[in-house]
């Protein structure tokens, strides 16, 4: 009979909500007070592609598949919504969307971080003077101040991943929002900001500083929404959210949607809620997160890294008077790439890759190069050239044979995963000033022990995988049952954490060095396809 049921003399026992709303899934789980899982859903999100290269997404599909795996999870769990302690929500980063301040209805879709529409103004951006008058004047002034602040800007390009340049195409393309924009009634939120607006129906306008400083329009040197961009760039700023802690009582959910009115303690963009979930509390601890996309994450404690080329500086959270930074780089196409094997029936189930992979002693000289689709700039301009993040690539198989099997193409996608590691990796070592300590990795494609173990002899470090792989749900929880009083600190998550699994270096990198060479050529051959 669980806790708190008729007949129960015992008090109700707590529960922490955590609550992960990805690019591919939504994801809910139950922890108790051990941060074990009691009860999980999950809905996958639906994707919208309403013209070439745009991505978008449903708001009241999304709200909907929101309240559903919630409710879904706690009944998965046996317990009542009143023994909810805390809610704690975890989302995908530069997702963005418009709605009237006062009606509260949206002037558009979910702009997904995948959309492409304004790649046309990221390249005249790019070509335009005035971006290079702002190189030069940055330039000059990082000199002589030697002021790290002044480093990003002396080479900012834009990019169609970034908010502010899609923000910028909605004003100039929907009238609707521009015209409300300068009546002061326009409301722009990621994910999270809408989800807690409807959360509280409409009391609760606000954001945290992990998703304000994702959306690259929030300077997190001074911590505030940045005015100069936004000038630059036409957008209003009355349109912003306050920005509020990450581990902080937001309000509580409306009754009338769960029964109850359950808190909600946290709100954090999902690449700083896994960091948070796999304890990377101490500067110089690294995370890997391997879904959709990969993602290098190093705590660089209270110190702001500025941007490097490929590397760029966050805030990973804010609880009370603590601000932690990171610095973070990232891949384009990991999971995106298993995925489309596995639909042209490369394989039957991912989890039998890895076992392909092993069969063969190497992949006969077999090269995958992804190109679907470029996310971000993980790269230096003399690197990019044989960055398989350039977005110049062709999606290709090179080096095929007659003697060409499928285990041979399994082995050469899990390689290249491996490969953009290894690169990422090196250019963190080289740009991040601090020691870096054991690897800690999450997200789906973790669970492929071919590619945990070839990017640890890669990289020649330790990589701990925990025994639960969904940490953005566990890193919301953790933040919320600190706000909430169910865990009293940052010690007490660390006797948390279990660990499933450890991959220590079995082989010198030197050994990878043929197959590495082969495919940075076949990096190379792919470009400008």
């Amino acid at each position: 009979m669980p806790c708190g049921q008729p007949g129960s003399s015992a008090a109700p026992a707590l529960y922490v909500v955590g609550v992960d709303v990805g690019s591919t899934a939504v994801k809910c789980h139950v922890y108790d007070r051990g941060a074990a899982v009691r009860g999980s859903s999950c809905r996958k999100v639906e994707s919208l592609y309403p013209r070439p290269g745009w991505v978008e997404l449903d708001p009241e599909v999304l709200w909907s598949q929101f309240v559903g795996v919630v409710k879904e999870a706690v009944q998965a769990a046996g317990i009542h919504m009143k023994q909810v302690a805390a809610l704690g929500i975890s989302t995908q980063r530069s997702t963005f969307i418009t709605w009237h301040k006062r009606t509260g209805k949206p002037f558009h879709n979910f702009i997904s971080w995948q959309d492409l529409r304004s790649a046309e103004l990221v390249n005249s951006w790019n070509r335009s003077l005035l971006l290079k008058v702002i190189h030069v004047i940055f330039t000059v002034l990082h000199f002589f101040t030697g002021n790290d602040r002044y480093l990003a800007p002396s080479f900012l390009t834009f990019s169609t991943h970034q908010t502010s340049m899609k923000l910028s195409w909605v004003f100039k393309n929907i009238p609707e929002a521009d015209e409300a924009a300068k009546k002061n009634n326009c409301c722009f939120g990621t994910v999270d900001t809408w989800l807690l607006y409807r959360l509280t129906k409409g009391s609760v306008f606000a954001t945290d500083y992990s998703n304000a400083s994702s959306t690259g329009v929030f300077e997190p040197f001074t911590k505030c929404w940045n005015p100069t961009l936004c000038s630059l760039l036409s957008i209003p700023m009355s349109i912003y959210p306050p920005v509020k802690d990450t581990s902080f009582n937001f309000g509580s959910a409306d009754p009338e949607i769960f029964g109850v009115p359950i808190p909600i303690m946290a709100l954090v963009a999902d690449q700083q809620s896994a960091m948070f979930g796999e304890c990377c509390f101490q500067p110089g601890d690294v995370k890997l997160t391997m879904g959709t996309g990969g993602f290098w994450n190093v705590n660089t404690g209270g110190s702001l890294f500025a941007s490097h080329r490929g590397l760029y500086p966050l805030i990973g959270w804010k609880i009370g008077e603590e601000v932690v930074y990171l610095t973070e780089g990232s891949v384009s196409n990991i999971g995106t790439t298993i995925k489309w094997a596995q639909d042209i029936n490369l394989f039957t189930s991912v989890d039998e890759t890895a076992k392909m992979a092993r069969s063969i002693v190497d992949s006969q000289g077999v090269c995958f190069v992804p190109g679907f689709q470029v996310r971000y700039c993980s790269c230096s301009e003399a690197a990019r050239k044989v960055s398989a993040n350039n977005s110049s690539l062709c999606a290709s198989f090179m080096g095929l044979k007659p003697t060409t099997t499928r285990n041979h193409l399994v082995r050469a996608i899990l390689e290249s995963v491996a490969f953009r590691n290894k690169q990422l990796f090196d250019i963190i070592v080289k740009k991040v000033r601090i020691p870096l300590r054991t690897v800690r990795a999450d997200g789906g494609v973790s669970n492929n022990s071919f590619v945990m173990q070839m990017t640890s002899d890669l990289i020649n470090k330790k990589i701990e995988k925990p025994s639960n792989t969904d940490m953005s749900s566990l890193g919301a929880a953790f933040l919320a049952g600190l706000a909430s009083g169910l865990w009293t600190d940052k010690e007490q998550l660390k006797k948390l954490r279990r660990i499933e699994a450890v991959f220590e270096p079995q082989k010198d990198v030197k050994e990878y060095k043929p197959a590495m060479d082969t495919w940075m050529q076949a990096v190379k051959c792919s470009l400008h396809w």
